[in-house]
C-alpha cells in the first residue's frame, strides 16, 4: 500500500469514528439527559453502534485495515435493524409483526427533526453511511 492509500483508508476509518461516536453520543444524550427511553429496537440499535465506536478506535491509532472484517457485519446487522425500524414506523410492517409489545412502543414518534426525520432514520443513515465508508477501504485494501 502507498502511502497516500494508507492515508485515504485512514481518513475514511476516522469519518466512520466520528459518525460512530457521534451516534452513541447523540443516543446516550437523548436518554440520559433527555430522559427519553428507548425501545427495543433502539436498543438493538445501539448494540451493533456502541461498539463500532471503540472497534474504529482500535483500527485507527495505529491503523489496521482488518477491523473492517469485525465492523462491517456488525454494521450490517444495525442496518437491517434500522431499515425494519423504519419501516415499522411508517406503518408498512404490520401491527403482529412489531417486537414491541411491552413498555416503550417503536413506532411512537418521539423526536422529529425538521418535521421527518426520526431517530430510527438517523440510524439507519448513520450505518448506511457506515456501512459505505467500509467497503471504500475495503475496495482500497484489495487494490
Amino acid at each position: 500500500m502507498t502511502d497516500k492509500s494508507t492515508s485515504r483508508q485512514w481518513n475514511l476509518l476516522f469519518v466512520c469514528w466520528l459518525i460512530a461516536g457521534a451516534a452513541t453520543l447523540g443516543s446516550l444524550f437523548f436518554s440520559e439527559v433527555m430522559e427519553r427511553v428507548p425501545c427495543v429496537l433502539c436498543w438493538y440499535q445501539r448494540i451493533a453502534m456502541f461498539p463500532l465506536a471503540f472497534i474504529f478506535t482500535v483500527g485507527l491509532f495505529p491503523l489496521d485495515v482488518r477491523c473492517v472484517r469485525y465492523a462491517l457485519p456488525i454494521a450490517l446487522a444495525g442496518w437491517a435493524i434500522a431499515l425494519y425500524h423504519c419501516l415499522l414506523y411508517l406503518g408498512v410492517i404490520p401491527e403482529s409483526l412489531r417486537p414491541c409489545t411491552q413498555g416503550v412502543s417503536c413506532a411512537d414518534v418521539k423526536i422529529e427533526l425538521v418535521g421527518f426525520v426520526t431517530i430510527p432514520l438517523l440510524s439507519l443513515l448513520g450505518f448506511t453511511l457506515i456501512i459505505s465508508l467500509l467497503l471504500a477501504v475495503r475496495k482500497g485494501i484489495k487494490q
